[in-house]
């Protein structure tokens, strides 16, 4: 329990710090943690205990964030999106990004066919599934959002 408990903490503290950054009001940082805490918590339980892959677990997660921002921001009285995509970036995988990254350069450095065309599929193996768990993670956090116009859209108000 205390690393499922760590990782939102971590979440959300990350969330606060993309939230400084991207123009959030302060008062509202609290409101970007916990929509942190959710999505990302959300995907690290359904990833880790009930074995289920990083795709879809990022599009559940990012669809917890989704529905949530909408009373949260209701609360304190920000924009959903101002909210929401703060929460979001702490889900980015990371580490899907550097190995595609790491394969690029490595492309450019091997000269056997053998190597490079591993090396190629790693690329594409990683940036694909980059790509994928990106793109779902904004439609996740985005539907929601469009679905609910009139509550996110007055929650300003």
């Amino acid at each position: 329990m205390l690393p499922f408990i760590e990782d939102c903490l971590f979440a959300s503290i990350a969330a606060i710090g993309f939230g400084s950054i991207s123009n959030v009001p302060v008062k509202a940082f609290t409101g970007c943690a916990i929509l942190a805490a959710a999505g990302h918590g959300t995907r690290t339980l359904l990833t880790g205990h009930l074995d289920i892959g990083i795709i879809p677990a990022s599009l559940v997660g990012s669809l917890i964030i989704g529905l949530l921002s909408i009373p949260v921001a209701s609360h304190w009285k920000a924009p959903a999106e101002s909210m929401s995509f703060p929460a979001l970036l702490p889900m980015i995988p990371g580490m899907y990004a550097y190995r595609a990254i790491q394969a690029l350069i490595a492309c450019l450095q091997h000269s056997s066919e053998t190597d490079f065309m591993h090396q190629l599929y790693l690329l594409n193996y990683n940036g694909l599934i980059c790509c994928t768990i990106i793109l779902l993670m904004f439609l996740g956090v985005t539907v929601p959002i469009f679905c609910f116009k009139r509550y996110s859209f007055s929650a300003t108000r």
